[in-house]
């Protein structure tokens, strides 16, 4: 039966902790990063039940334990950006606003919709805005001008069809370069 070297392992790091942590600063480049990676190492210490076989080299097992921990960290660093990192990367984003060109085409866009419309008698006109844009039912439509369903689904299929044929031939006239 072996015996258990997690004590010895503990104690001989709470013994040699300033030479161990100077040792590991010139491997690893940086005081904080092995102050750090020792005490990850005297924690997965208090957390194992046993290390297989005996250590013939404690020194030099807990230098290895504390580098490999050290990596560990640094991947778990190097994961986490920091807020200058995060305001550079920002401000590399795009602005997911319209510029000045966008909104000018939405804009004469949204003026050729609106003489389209204008172009439908008022019946037709009010009964697409309160189904697509206001959101009503057909049936509440019906209900509200006194009108069959049916000719609320007709008037709506009929206004959606002339919008949408005139939107395509000013679409088509636009890119062609003639005029409306």
């Amino acid at each position: 039966m072996t015996e258990n070297v997690i004590p010895l392992l503990r104690s001989f790091l709470v013994q040699s902790y300033d030479q161990l942590k100077q040792r590991l600063a010139l491997r690893l480049g940086n005081v904080e990063l092995a102050e750090d990676a020792l005490h990850e190492t005297w924690l997965k210490l208090e957390r194992s039940e046993a290390i297989a076989g005996p250590v013939a080299k404690p020194q030099a097992y807990l230098l290895r334990m504390a580098v490999n921990l050290a990596i560990d960290v640094r991947r778990a660093q190097s994961q986490v950006l920091q807020s200058d990192d995060i305001d550079a990367l920002m401000n590399e984003l795009p602005d997911p606003a319209p510029g000045p060109a966008e909104v000018a085409e939405a804009r004469s866009q949204l003026e050729a919709l609106d003489g389209l419309l204008l172009r439908l008698p008022p019946r037709r006109r009010q009964i697409l805005l309160l189904v697509r844009v206001e959101g009503w039912s057909q049936r509440d439509v019906a209900e509200r001008l006194g009108i069959p369903v049916r000719t609320v689904e007709y008037e709506l299929r009929a206004a959606q069809a002339h919008l949408f044929s005139r939107w395509e031939r000013d679409l088509t006239d636009s890119h062609d370069g003639t005029k409306k």
